[in-house]
């Protein structure tokens, strides 16, 4: 039966419709926004998957270019896998979803959210989190919402919920935050230095709205929702659980209190077997077949509770490090000889490689998605090979976690990056995780840091990242643990990951993973003062005293760039017909040219004499031709009414009447000049045709006009 909800969100109209569409999946929505429309359909499998031990929960942000009226650029003129923005809406609408279905439930569940309209005033991505959390609140699927997200900005220093197009190009702030009516459950963010205080307040702000979108759902759900179906529950057995903690706990205490992480994680597997051996002596092995999955989860969980426990009863870390104190720190820059700038960061057991890398404008990275953006010139990667966690299997590209973190890296960096007119080059740095313990997103944005000031990229402030973890109790929201600067076992078996990129003025960018049912305020303050107390740390006593600056020259293998600006109406007499001038300049320089759409100019190589040299020859031919300007001209051409000269300015030619090649009276044009002599000549005048006239009377030796 079809029904349709409206209410208001950012004083604009959000309607949520379901019944008309996607009938046999378990929830079906289509938010509307705007004119920003998102179908949202969820599906559950009849059965649990089989040998896992995770919830199995999927989903994928679809971005159809026909939403915004554009016709896919690939040869296959369809869309192919999805964009960078959009595995980033994908993990926005997971992170909030995820710790609220039971942790007992293995049924495949997938979310897929389509974009089918796109208002660049109203956020696709809002929308379908909203769209999300309605979908699974009125289906079958157990999930324990609703949750809801807003999108926020800073305009002049005003909080804006759900900001414009217009709104999102001069904020200082692009914040996703999600909640449920009790919590926050996610926070992303970019940002341009932002204080502490302001960032709270924009996430209380936010708040405020969820509540209402929550409220919202909650009605639709009284009014439609679908009993919830039974499962089967994968709760590990009683029975074993109990053997495992009863004989084993203290043993995995000690195990676990290792600051060598593979050391550690070998600890824990010979515990393992030796746990598994104890069960098939006492039960058999059929039972221990029987119950071998049960088994593992047993294990698991006793770990993570004497790793909880250790922390939240006796403050102990297993490492031996106090709830504040980070890991042993080091960097170095200047890694490898010809690279354009590398650097080393290294915190505890996690290391990570960036390498910043300076290329042509034009090299900037083409975007072909549902947003306004069309271009990206600065561009961080991030890679994770096996390798850095001891592991052996090939690799397969980048997946949504690289992605995600190269993401999180970019975002803290881009308020730092130097305009295209202070910096015309395009950058990209590439991060390359060499050894992973936890926190290599927050490396990355270190050693990128490094890495720029090593290539002589003029960033205005360095940015450091640093994390914080939690561990809670359940019962009670004011109890609790945070601990500074995570490890992989921290954030494995904690409550939380709040990561914070910064300077020394404010945030730049924020990623938070909650395993717990949210944060409160509280929460959220201390992290922010925590991670700022640290990000000054590494910034003053670990980065600056290694380089405190960007150098002063960019790297000899780096090409060098020499930029002017030209009228708009002259880049036609630059690059000339079918790219015939603009080419003779490349090929007589060796050099590489880009010209932006609005005039300006970036003359690229490594010999700066040949640079300028192509620069003299650009100026050349912009120069504009003015009445009584005096120039050096080549003859082209030779009619029996007089010559044609060639001013040397772009292809402008003019007319040197045979009247006017002399001060004596000539018959024969061919008398006195010839193709390619070189004669001095004046402009009498230029006509409404732009046809140039020329005289050479009175001019006894060459001149060369120079421009004042």
């Amino acid at each position: 039966m079809f029904k349709s909800y409206e209410t208001e969100l950012a004083g604009r109209k959000l309607v949520i419709e379901t019944g008309k569409m996607a009938g046999l999946s378990n929830g079906s929505v289509l938010v509307r926004y705007g004119d920003t429309v998102v179908m949202v359909n969820v599906t559950a499998s009849k059965e649990p998957r089989e040998g896992i031990d995770f919830f199995p929960l999927s989903v994928d942000f679809e971005e159809k270019l026909y939403s915004v009226g554009k016709i896919p650029g690939s040869f296959m003129k369809r869309e192919g896998k999805p964009s960078d923005k959009a595995i980033l809406t994908s993990r926005a609408i997971d992170r909030p979803l995820r710790p609220l279905f039971p942790k007992d439930f293995r049924n495949d569940v997938v979310v897929v959210a389509t974009v089918l309209c796109v208002d660049q005033d109203n956020s696709p991505e809002v929308a379908a989190m909203i769209g999300a959390a309605s979908a699974l609140a009125i289906s079958d699927i157990p999930f324990g919402g609703p949750t809801a997200a807003v999108a926020v900005g800073l305009v002049d220093g005003k909080i804006i919920i759900n900001p414009t197009e217009a709104q999102r190009e001069v904020s200082d702030l692009t914040l996703t935050v999600a909640a449920t009516e009790n919590k926050i459950t996610m926070i992303e963010a970019g940002a341009n230095e932002v204080p502490n205080d302001v960032m709270l307040e924009a996430i209380k702000t936010a708040h405020e709205e969820i509540k209402k979108i929550c409220k919202f759902i909650t009605s639709m759900q009284e009014e439609i929702g679908k009993p919830k179906f039974e499962y089967k529950s994968f709760e590990v057995d009683h029975d074993v659980y109990e053997f495992v903690n009863d004989n084993f706990k203290e043993e995995m205490k000690q195990a676990v209190q290792e600051e060598d992480k593979t050391i550690r994680d070998n600890n824990v597997d010979s515990l393992t077997a030796k746990i598994e051996e104890a069960y098939t002596e006492k039960f058999g092995e059929e039972e221990f077949e029987a119950h071998k999955a049960d088994l593992g989860e047993a294990i698991y969980k006793v770990e993570k509770m004497c790793v909880r426990e250790m922390i939240f009863n006796e403050h102990k870390r297993v490492d031996g490090r106090a709830l504040d104190e980070i890991r042993p720190l080091s960097c170095e820059v200047g890694l490898l000889p010809r690279t354009h700038g590398s650097a080393l960061f290294t915190r505890g057991q996690t290391q990570v490689m960036s390498v910043a890398t300076l290329g042509m404008v034009s090299e900037e990275q083409k975007l072909d998605g549902i947003d306004a953006e069309e271009s990206k010139r600065y561009i961080h990667h991030y890679n994770f090979p096996s390798y850095s966690v001891g592991e052996a299997r090939p690799s397969r590209g980048p997946g949504r976690r690289e992605v995600g973190h190269g993401a999180l890296a970019e975002k803290a960096l881009v308020p730092v990056i130097p305009s295209k007119e202070e910096f015309p080059y395009a950058i990209r740095v590439v991060s390359e995780v060499l050894s992973s313990n936890g926190s290599t997103s927050q490396a990355s944005i270190c050693g990128s840091t490094l890495a720029f000031m090593d290539a002589g990229v003029p960033i205005k402030r360095p940015v450091a990242g640093i994390s914080t973890g939690l561990v809670t109790n359940p019962n009670d929201d004011n109890d609790y643990v945070m601990l500074l600067d995570i490890q992989g076992l921290e954030d494995f078996f904690g409550d939380m990951d709040f990561k914070v990129g910064g300077t020394e003025k404010g945030i730049t960018a924020i990623q938070v993973d909650i395993k717990c049912d949210g944060l409160t305020y509280d929460i959220i303050a201390e992290a922010f003062e925590r991670t700022e107390k640290a990000r000054m740390h590494i910034l003053n006593d670990i980065m600056l005293p290694v380089i405190s600056k960007p150098r002063d020259e960019i790297s000899a293998y780096a090409p060098k760039i020499i930029s002017t600006t030209i009228k708009v109406e002259k880049i036609k007499d630059v690059i000339g017909s079918g790219g015939k001038t603009i080419n003779k300049i490349i090929d007589e320089t060796g050099v590489k040219i880009d010209i932006e759409e609005d005039g300006q100019v970036f003359i690229y190589s490594q010999d700066n004499l040949q640079a300028m040299r192509a620069l003299e020859m650009i100026e050349d031919i912009v120069r504009e031709v003015e009445v009584d300007g005096i120039y050096l001209g080549t003859v082209t051409r030779i009619m029996a009414f007089g010559a044609f000269v060639d001013l040397g300015i772009g292809d402008k030619e003019g007319l040197l009447h045979i009247s006017k090649i002399s001060n004596e009276r000539i018959n024969n044009v061919e008398d006195v000049l010839h193709v390619g002599d070189r004669v001095t000549v004046k402009v009498t005048d230029i006509d409404e045709q732009g046809r140039i006239n020329l005289t050479a009377k009175g001019l006894n030796e060459p001149k060369v006009y120079e421009e004042d």
